[in-house]
């Protein structure tokens, strides 16, 4: 399935040797000849070469590489921006199509009723965070017009207006466009979709990676480290990052209780694996001999 992969080579190298798989008991089994027909390219071997990394592929060859996949629309849309995430090294464009990406899944998580409509609808983007956050903030009309200056970002007022309606719940605006919480926003956050959750922390991320490139370095903290762990110190890590995430949460939230804020930060915390385990193999075998013998066909 195209929206369990991250790698675009990974899912053709997959879908490649199901098909050989599935027609290795016919006459003339499954062959880079017949992807290459199907997609109506010349080179018999340019799958081959897209697999091992040796060939990037444009827009026009995705679109060709479609039709030998038999991908309707949204698998097209969904496999290009995958070829694009996949394959930029400018990290505020590929981060950019890993957005597009899960907006695309997220999407058809609603299309194939694996997201209910009611739950979409009540659950905010990352905008809408920012204007619940806005509330305490000193100087601030809640008006779309007055709300777009203030905001850093290229949003519309109707996005602003789509936004606000998320909130309808949990804030309130006075006859003088001051606004007021009502209620903690999303008080049931176990319950949400994994894929909305995804949605929402690649679009806070992108805007991390943005500030990286707009923002004097006396205007952001962001830094980090690399470093080995035991899955025991991974579960500490993880804890302590959370504690930590926690008491900043509450402090804060008793100094607005006081007075206002001057302006809405955001604040990401991340931990992710950038290495695989390496898998033991008998003394005395070979890395070569391993990975030979645990290959699936």
């Amino acid at each position: 399935m195209l929206s369990t992969y991250t790698d675009y080579r990974t899912y053709l190298k997959d879908y490649f040797e199901f098909r050989v798989h599935e027609t290795k008991a016919n006459f003339r089994p499954y062959s880079y000849s017949d992807f290459a027909a199907a997609a109506d390219i010349k080179s018999p071997n340019y799958l081959k070469l897209i697999i091992q990394g040796e060939r990037n592929l444009s827009l026009d060859m995705a679109k060709k590489f479609g039709r030998a996949l038999k991908f309707d629309k949204n698998e097209q849309t969904e496999f290009e921006a995958l070829v694009f995430y996949s394959q930029d090294k400018d990290p505020l464009e590929r981060n950019k199509y890993l957005k597009q990406l899960s907006e695309i899944r997220s999407q058809k998580a609603l299309d194939d009723g694996e997201i209910d409509l009611e739950t979409w609808e009540k659950v905010p983007g990352w905008l809408s965070w920012v204007l619940y956050a806005m509330i305490d903030q000193e100087n601030i009309l809640f008006t779309p017009s007055e709300l777009k200056k203030k905001l850093r970002h290229n949003v519309s007022e109707k996005q602003i207006i789509e936004a606000l309606d998320k909130l309808k719940n949990d804030i309130s605006i006075d006859d003088n466009f001051k606004a007021t919480k009502k209620n903690s926003m999303i008080s049931n956050a176990d319950k949400i979709p994994s894929a909305l959750i995804r949605k929402l922390q690649s679009e806070l991320i992108y805007l991390g990676l943005e500030s990286i490139y707009r923002d004097n370095p006396d205007d952001r903290e962001i830094s980090g480290f690399t470093m080995a762990m035991t899955d025991e110190e991974f579960t500490w890590v993880r804890h302590e990052l959370r504690k930590v995430r926690k008491e900043i949460q509450r402090k804060l939230m008793m100094n607005r209780e006081a007075g206002l804020g001057k302006k809405v930060y955001q604040v990401n915390i991340q931990l992710f694996p950038l290495t695989d385990v390496q898998a033991e193999r008998p003394q005395g075998q070979s890395p070569e001999s391993a990975s030979i013998g645990n290959k699936d066909i």
